[in-house]
């Protein structure tokens, strides 16, 4: 009898762990506090560790602080320097700090060794035209030891929404020495607040704005022009590498530049039907010039809305991901992790989540000498997930691995896809649990894009390896240039039966290599989805035919009056949806990227919008043609949305107007 009381036992443990949720991005990696002083206003423009291990940090504000201990409880924050213009960089050499202020790479150096610069030198100063949106960003440092800095487009002064360089080298990478000497390195950037080296290679990552669809990284070769032309004002200067010229551009592409009766510009919106233009088409276009692609797309609303730093993962540090790349978002609050290979010559790679729910926006990334990761913030005018205005954190690995994509890789006929821990083969050898799609976006001056061309791609078969950790797909149609996101929703581990932490992988196809294909006979071809359907029961004979039932739907609002009803339709508001029901659909059209329901970010909250009492079809019409007069109050205004289902719109509507109607049901439902 005890023996089979502990066999049951032991069975009833074994369910309880298979049936237990599958462990979170934050069962493995733990956001900690950084304690600053009371007062401090750590609004973190730059990041540097010294090779004593403390901590430099540069704000917006225009201060440089030193943090002794910074991995400790109690750390010790020293004020190094103060009074420099909004400081969006920060590395040290050789004893000294360089940060990018707005208008100059200065380097400082505490010649009296009294904890404090008291040396600000010039390195070198670049032209300023006053305008708010010149940022500058860096300092990096490149294996010759010279260094990159990055400058921002201004706007328009009636034409607000267009990129312009108005002075020299805005829109540019300036590679500058330690004597001084400025090249213009390459052009084409609208807001480079992403830089990086890996592979000895400078990388970029802009956010998506105009001529930008979305947010990715680029291969900054010297030369080259990555797809903004505001700074091709400035490719006639002697020293440009860049021959590409403004008339040679826009002779090939319409800008859209357009005015009304009274001679006033009209801002250029998305057209819903059209055939769009795409970025890597201009390759043929300009064959002359080195009109370079994102080596990895960063798809927006998704893995970002303002790309940030970029930072190669050291060995001993986040244990199977070391050697691959960790990028910040400022918008969303996040860190997404990038792989990356080289085919044809060509950077090419995947992208995927990493660890969400940092407290403001992520701009800058250092690796402490543990091999934990410091996450430095800001929001101040810029919006973010995170509600603070600033902060300072830090992002521990505890050890343990997550069974996560590894990476994936390109190959002949599709994909391969490494795994951190062993796949269940059952699961990984049925087609099922795989989906491919591809997609891209337009490129015109427009402030961003819809996903485009989209595409459900064939799997034809997988084969996973003897080992479990490998599996590869044969994927019909793929696309260059293209992104194609690999979602496995269905494959499960050998240990707990456990799902990806992060199923979803978005894999940039600059080149499709060379390479021995699989063949059929190698390959599962078990598809679970084509199983026989189950028989429906006979209906009882009566004699008479069945009437087939009528669907109904309304494009009314369900929240007063009575709804018309239109035949022919499923029902699709006989009741507002709930969050878990919408949740798709806000992440799907990018809503999620700008909104969240219950407190302001890039655009008012939901139920700040709710409050407004709009009716749904009028909250639709917003989506498509947004009034960003009734929000003064918010700088970014909203693009339209006309690419946007309408019974999409509808859905997110009804919910939106729920918030109002239901004000506890919402204070319940998580946060989008």
């Amino acid at each position: 009898m005890k023996k089979l009381f502990v066999t049951l036992l032991a069975a009833a443990s074994l369910t309880a762990v298979q049936a237990q949720e599958s462990p979170k991005e934050e069962d493995y990696f733990k956001i900690l506090k950084v304690t600053a002083p009371e007062g401090t206003l750590l609004e973190v423009g730059g990041l540097t560790v010294l090779p004593d291990g403390s901590l430099g940090v540069a704000t917006r504000r225009g201060d440089i602080w030193i943090v002794e201990n910074p991995t400790s409880r109690k750390p010790y924050f020293r004020k190094f320097a103060s009074g420099l213009h909004e400081v969006l960089g920060l590395t040290s050499r050789d004893g000294a700090l360089y940060c990018a202020q707005r208008g100059e790479l200065t380097k400082l150096v505490d010649t009296n060794k009294d904890g404090k610069a008291d040396v600000f030198e010039t390195v070198y100063a670049w032209p300023l035209s006053g305008h708010y949106h010149e940022y500058s960003f860096g300092p990096k440092i490149a294996p010759d030891g010279s260094f990159f800095v990055t400058g921002n487009v201004a706007f328009g002064d009636e034409e607000w929404w267009r990129g312009e360089s108005r002075v020299p080298w805005r829109g540019w990478t300036m590679n500058i020495t330690e004597n001084g000497t400025m090249q213009p390195w390459a052009t084409g950037m609208r807001s480079p607040c992403g830089l990086g080296i890996y592979d000895g290679q400078l990388f970029y990552a802009d956010n998506q704005g105009d001529w930008m669809g979305s947010g990715g990284i680029v291969h900054v070769k010297k030369g080259g022009f990555v797809g903004h032309p505001a700074g091709l004002r400035w490719s006639n200067q002697p020293n440009s590498p860049v021959k590409l010229t403004p008339e040679q551009f826009y002779a090939k592409i319409d800008e859209r530049r357009r005015r009304d009766e009274n001679g006033r510009s009209i801002k250029p919106e998305n057209i819903v039907n059209e055939t769009p233009t795409l970025l890597y088409t201009m390759k043929d276009q300009f064959p002359t010039a080195d009109f370079q692609t994102p080596a990895v797309w960063l798809p927006h609303g998704i893995l970002g809305i303002s790309n940030s730093e970029i930072l190669e993962i050291p060995q001993g540090s986040f244990g199977p991901f070391a050697g691959q790349l960790l990028v910040g978002d400022q918008g969303m609050s996040k860190i997404s992790r990038v792989f990356m290979e080289k085919v044809n010559g060509e950077y090419q790679g995947g992208a995927i989540e990493f660890r969400n729910g940092f407290r403001s926006g992520v701009l800058r990334m250092a690796w402490a000498k543990d091999g934990s990761l410091f996450v430095g913030e800001t929001n101040r005018g810029w919006g973010s997930a995170g509600e603070a205005n600033e902060g300072l954190q830090r992002l521990a690995w505890n050890g343990n691995v997550p069974f996560e994509m590894l990476a994936v890789k390109a190959m002949p006929d599709g994909f391969e896809v490494e795994f951190t821990k062993p796949v269940d083969r059952k699961s990984a050898e049925d087609i099922a649990s795989y989906r491919v799609e591809s997609f891209l976006y337009k490129y015109h001056s427009v402030y961003g894009s819809p996903t485009v061309n989209k595409e459900a791609l064939p799997i034809k078969g997988v084969k996973v390896s003897a080992d479990g950790l490998k599996a590869r797909l044969i994927v019909d149609n793929l696309r260059k240039y293209y992104i194609h996101q690999l979602t496995l929703d269905g494959v499960r581990g050998v240990e707990g039966s456990y799902s990806l932490v992060h199923p979803i992988a978005y894999y940039t196809l600059n080149n499709i290599p060379d390479g021995q294909k699989l063949t059929m006979s190698e390959v599962s071809t078990k598809n679970s989805a084509l199983a026989p359907a189950a028989t429906p029961a006979a209906a009882p004979a009566t004699g008479k035919k069945a009437t087939p039932t009528k669907k109904i739907t309304t494009g009314a609002s369900t929240l007063g009056g009575k709804p018309k009803l239109v035949e022919g339709q499923a029902v699709t508001m006989a009741k507002a949806p709930t969050y878990s029901e919408i949740k798709g659909l806000l992440t799907r059209h990018t809503c999620a990227a700008c909104h969240q329901a219950d407190k302001r970010q890039v655009g008012p909250a939901f139920a700040d919008v709710a409050k407004r009492k709009y009716t749904n079809d009028q909250i639709v019409e917003l989506i498509y043609n947004p009034k960003p007069q009734n929000w003064p109050d918010y700088a970014t205004e909203m693009p339209p949305m006309p690419q946007v289902p309408k019974a999409d719109a509808l859905k997110i509507a009804a919910w939106i107007n729920s918030l109002a109607a239901t004000k506890s049901e919402s204070a319940t439902e998580p946060k989008p």
